[in-house]
């Protein structure tokens, strides 16, 4: 269940009122007359099904309450209530399945800017995943998978597609195209600066690396694992698990492979760049192209329940 919190100008309460009451997905209705000071209006409160969270939102987007209130929406935790369980029947499909396009939009939004805190965590997972590098240390590299927040801007590319955001999707591009080169470029010094403290050198980077050199030696298999990662990163964040997100880090090799690049780079050996490069762009493409994908089937998915109607399956 979710809580929904409107903030409606007296001239349009009346209808957001009736719109809340009659919706089957909707319970605990309140009503605070008045109660709203900036901007002024009525405070309506209730709880409602996830599942059907996307066709009120849109209706009170329609009635321009974004624009003379405000809408907040929350996740209510734990609802000890049969009207809540009646309320979650009457609505189609699952909740845990379905996807409230404002929230993820807005979550992934978050994820597009290109902020001093994104670029020093895409540059320090760079810098970690070059030391595991050279030292063939898989440890590292996973570490330094988990610390990259590079998923929020690949996850919020793929929404702006599918949605045809396109002001998303030009922030998220900056937000790839610039960090990785500019974290990479700061790779490429820290090397430098590592190999004239006599901390690493060339010969780590030829010797045999059987526990990283997937890194950059791109196969079919780095697509496939790719695209799987992207389909499990979007249906992880449409129903707001963290568990699966976390493992979908673990997965994809994007840092550990701009950080490969960067290091050959350092090194002067462009056999190793050219591979890892090859590597980081098709994880980048294989996510973003995985994440449009689920993202436009769950879109069509909830289009077929809200026709069809089909009842809660317990």
């Amino acid at each position: 269940m979710l809580h929904l919190r409107v903030i409606a100008p007296t001239t349009h309460a009346t209808q957001v009122v009736t719109l809340l009451r009659e919706h089957p997905a909707v319970a605990h209705l309140v009503v605070m007359p008045g109660a709203a000071q900036v901007p002024a209006g009525d405070l309506i409160l209730c709880d409602l099904a996830r599942e059907g969270a996307n066709p009120i939102l849109d209706q009170l987007r329609t009635l321009g309450i974004t624009s003379s209130g405000a809408i907040t929406v929350e996740d209510t935790g734990v609802i000890l209530s049969e009207a809540a369980e009646r309320a979650d029947a009457r609505a189609p499909g699952l909740g845990e399945d379905a996807v409230v396009w404002d929230d993820i939009a807005h979550r992934t939004g978050q994820e597009t800017r290109l902020s001093a805190t994104y670029l020093v965590l895409l540059t320090v997972a760079m810098i970690i995943a070059s030391v595991g590098v050279l030292m063939n240390q898989p440890i590292l590299v996973v570490g330094a998978m988990v610390v990259g927040p590079e998923f929020g801007p690949l996850a919020a590319l793929s929404v702006g597609l599918v949605r045809r955001d396109w002001q998303t999707v030009r922030r998220s591009t900056v937000a790839l195209v610039v960090g990785f080169p500019a974290a990479m470029a700061v790779t490429v010094l820290a090397t430098v600066a590592m190999a004239a403290a006599g901390l690493v050198s060339k010969d780590m980077l030829l010797a045999d690396r059987p526990l990283v050199d997937f890194i950059w030696r791109p196969d079919a298999l780095s697509w496939i694992v790719g695209f799987l990662a992207g389909v499990a990163g979007i249906i992880s964040l449409t129903s707001s698990r963290a568990g699966p997100l976390i493992g979908v880090l673990i997965s994809v090799t994007t840092v550990p492979a701009a950080a490969n690049a960067a290091v050959a780079l350092a090194f002067g050996v462009p056999t190793e760049a050219r591979g890892a490069a090859i590597q980081l762009a098709i994880n980048l493409a294989a996510i973003v192209a995985a994440g449009a994908l689920t993202l436009l089937i769950q879109r069509l998915w909830w289009r077929r329940i809200a026709t069809v109607g089909l009842p809660a399956n317990r």
